[in-house]
């Protein structure tokens, strides 16, 4: 049988989606199924509950390069979501009760629909979040309103902060990431962003810096709101407290560190039922660049399209089969299931 390192040896990037599932499958000792575990507590097969969220990945060109990102962005990405698929994806919203649209990327906001995309969402009446890393803001003159843009639009700000100590945070996402970060929050407080009086809604998000599970979210919050305001005077609403997921560079750091098979068995460990009743993947729908449906943005990254007759693309949008459907399930929603649970707006339980 080939094993991790040998896949590490034959010119495979472990971003490759069928390399990834090679490994996730095939390359671990005593991992149970997924599947096992979920059909143990009644949980199989996974449905969804509803469809309150769409989430779109409108491309995957960023300005950072994060050890953990599991969209394996960059500056070197070029997909990027057409026009006629986000007419697609507003034709979808304006026909159906879905509440909340979760735009995400790479940083969505180098897309250069991404405005108009904002605008047309919002006369929908639709809530927004825009999933932010921040430093887009100081990294050129042209995004240096975004504040202003996403305030006048009222949209949610979700954004990566892996620590309130610079060098942590540098190490996972880049030198300098961290103060500009900084600067970048300084800005979203000037506009109303994170303050008590103010509708404004500005999230962080916690990661952990290598191969261990996230601590407890409302210490870590309480940690977080502290520091940043005691240092730096920042305000925020909330913390998400996520666990990284063995996709993608994140499986390339577990694989070249030696941590895979101790992370794989952490996740297992800490498989809890409650957090598995509580998964994103059931009230949550993501689209990708190129308008596939996705039961999550991670199965995204797989590649591991939605199960529906009705076909897996968005112009084949069909909301009864699709709340209907039976939600693909592998060995890295062990990630979501471990500890307090984990989903794009933190612990689940």
């Amino acid at each position: 049988m080939t094993t991790m390192r040998s896949l590490q040896g034959q010119g495979h990037h472990l971003s490759d989606t069928f390399v990834q599932l090679d490994v996730l499958n095939n390359h671990h000792a005593g991992i149970p199924p997924f599947g096992a575990r979920m059909e143990a507590i009644g949980l199989s097969p996974l449905k969804p509950t509803a469809i309150d969220t769409l989430q779109v990945n409108i491309g995957k060109m960023c300005n950072q390069t994060c050890k953990h990102c599991h969209v394996d962005a960059g500056p070197d990405r070029k997909e990027m979501m057409t026009r006629e698929i986000m007419e697609h994806c507003l034709d979808i919203l304006r026909h159906h009760a879905i509440p909340t649209v979760d735009i995400t990327g790479g940083a969505p906001e180098m897309h250069p629909e991404f405005r108009w995309f904002v605008g047309e969402i919002r006369k929908l009446g639709k809530h927004i979040i825009d999933r932010c890393n921040l430093t887009i803001i100081r990294a050129n003159k042209k995004y240096h309103d975004l504040p202003d843009f996403l305030a006048r639009h009222e949209v949610g700000v979700v954004s990566s902060l892996p620590h309130y100590v610079a060098g942590r945070t540098d190490r996972q996402r880049g030198d300098g990431v961290f103060e500009a970060s900084i600067e970048a929050l300084t800005l979203l407080n000037r506009v109303g962003y994170g303050q008590e009086d103010s509708s404004l809604q500005l999230n962080l998000v916690y990661n952990p810096t290598g191969a261990f599970l996230p601590g407890d979210q409302q210490q870590l919050e309480a940690d977080f709101k502290r520091i940043l305001k005691e240092q730096y005077q920042i305000d925020f609403n909330n913390l998400y407290a996520i666990t990284n997921m063995p996709i993608s560079r994140f499986l390339d750091y577990l694989l070249s560190s030696g941590n895979y098979q101790a992370y794989m068995e952490k996740l297992l460990e800490s498989f809890n039922p409650a957090a598995a009743q509580g998964l994103m993947c059931r009230n949550t729908l993501s689209v990708s660049w190129d308008g596939y449906l996705y039961d999550c943005d991670f199965n995204q990254m797989l590649d591991m399209k939605v199960n529906t007759l009705a076909g897996p693309h968005i112009k084949d949008f069909d909301l009864e089969a699709l709340t209907d459907r039976e939600i693909r399930i592998d060995q890295h929603c062990y990630g979501c299931t471990a500890g307090a649970g984990s989903s794009c707006g933190g612990e689940t339980v």
